[in-house]
């Protein structure tokens, strides 16, 4: 089973709150710092701190390191954002 399927299996244990843009704000980072570390638009990198729409594979994966997600936090973060689509 693939880490993405396993996360969005994983128990909600964050409640619901913006976990991206928290944890941007706590590592003092704005959304153009992030959105020109990660080399796409503002535009894009706003939706990603919504949590409106989930980023590509890449960009995700960038995201987890410079954020330093847990696990949880990204099984969180995925669930989030499929509730939000999907619901």
């Amino acid at each position: 089973m693939s880490i993405f399927i396993f996360l969005f299996l994983c128990n909600n244990i964050y409640g619901d709150y913006l976990m991206i843009k928290e944890k941007r704000k706590s590592k003092n980072y704005t959304q153009e710092n992030m959105a020109e570390l990660l080399n796409i638009s503002l535009r894009q990198y706003v939706r990603i701190d919504k949590e409106e729409d989930l980023p590509r594979r890449d960009v995700l994966k960038d995201l987890i390191n410079m954020l330093d997600l847990s696990d949880e936090e990204i099984g969180e973060y995925i669930r989030g954002i499929v509730n939000k689509k999907y619901a």
